[in-house]
């Protein structure tokens, strides 16, 4: 059979629902049935947040998993993981590839939000396992978080002393780091030789309008009447690491964006290195169509979230992007894309959009494959 044009189905997760690997196979389906001579071709991606760990897996062959047991954003220990991606061939050692989505991230807390005591321990609990594993580089992932604890948790889990005015060390989250008086870095671990890159899902600054309390708390649970406390723990916290309020980036998983950079990481958009690592770039022609998607695309979406990244890319090779989301907010910037599909509409109601999304993804595969 004759192939008439090119689709590649690149998704990052709905976040919650489904996996961006089952996403790009319901798509896949969907486009197959109405169109069969079509070239499909799966590339599910992550911006740093959710499946970041599973892209980087599908990726990378030989990538391993690494079993840890961290402090969840819940308080509680839980088993986790961190990849380990075998050394680059052209030189170098091993690296490990962790993320605050599966050792702090906010999926684990089921609805119970902790504004004020969700911290990133975990994270860094995770960070420390992968060097003392031997690696010689580190990606972080920083989406999905749960609290706005400004990396406090994951630098005191790599050996940082943070202690309050009796001198005792300050309790987990922006609870702790509202008491925080002392820092003392002298006992923490040095960055690997080959350098760590944070992969930034957004790329808000740590302060200010657009900063973690401010975009991104109310998310976390903190209530509007809490945000300006909040922004100006986080000022201070950054006073204490001397480091720039308006770093893009920094704001990224509640602040961790800011303490990485601290530590000596280079902060890159999540979303362009994951889509760079799966090849995305070397599948388009002009005559490409590429469906891309997440679960919520709203107002903030275009702060380096992963479907306007692709569509960037997208368009800069002069194809088509197609976007897919569970619910699109009203005002949301859809003008990177030739056509968009909400699973909400296309159920009914949000509620069976996310029990069914399998089902609703292959409709919207169907439903795309006769527009483009």
């Amino acid at each position: 059979m004759t192939v008439r044009r090119r689709v590649v189905i690149a998704p990052d997760s709905f976040k919650g629902s489904i996996s961006a690997h089952h996403a790009a196979e319901a798509l896949a389906r969907g486009w197959r049935r109405e169109s069969p001579g079509d070239e499909v071709v799966l590339r599910p991606l992550a911006d740093g947040g959710e499946g970041t760990l599973e892209a980087f897996l599908a990726a990378i062959p030989g990538a391993r998993r690494r079993h840890v047991r961290v402090t969840g954003a819940d308080g509680a220990r839980h088993d986790s993981v961190w990849v380990l991606l075998p050394p680059d061939p052209r030189g170098g050692g091993a690296t490990g590839v962790v993320e605050v989505a599966s050792t702090s991230g906010i999926e684990a807390l089921a609805g119970r939000l902790r504004p004020w005591d969700a911290g990133t321990e975990g994270l860094g609990q995770a960070m420390a396992a992968a060097l003392a594993d031997g690696v010689t580089r580190l990606v972080v992932g920083l989406g999905s978080s749960a609290s706005t604890d400004g990396g406090a948790g994951m630098l005191r889990a790599l050996g940082a002393q943070l202690t309050d005015a009796e001198g005792s060390p300050i309790r987990p989250g922006l609870r702790g780091l509202r008491d925080l008086v002392r820092v003392d870095l002298s006992g923490m671990a040095r960055p690997p030789a080959g350098g760590v890159v944070a992969l930034a899902d957004v790329d808000n600054p740590l302060c200010g309008p657009r900063g973690a309390a401010a975009a991104f708390g109310p998310q976390k649970g903190l209530q509007a009447s809490e945000v300006a406390e909040a922004d100006a723990i986080l000022a201070r916290w950054a006073g204490h690491l001397a480091g720039p309020h308006d770093m893009p980036g920094g704001g990224a998983a509640g602040g961790t964006g800011f303490a990485l950079r601290a530590w000596g990481a280079q902060l890159v958009s999540g979303a362009a290195y994951v889509a760079e690592l799966a090849g995305l770039r070397d599948l388009l022609h002009p005559d490409t169509v590429v469906i891309t998607g997440e679960g919520s695309y709203d107002v903030g979406s275009a702060s380096g979230k992963l479907p306007c990244v692709v569509a960037r890319i997208v368009r800069d090779a002069g194809a088509r992007a197609a976007l897919v989301a569970g619910r699109i907010e009203q005002g949301a910037d859809l003008s990177a894309f030739a056509t968009t599909l909400s699973l909400t509409d296309i159920a009914g109601e949000g509620a069976s959009a996310r029990a069914e999304p399998q089902r609703h993804l292959e409709t919207a595969g169907a439903l795309l494959s006769r527009r483009l």
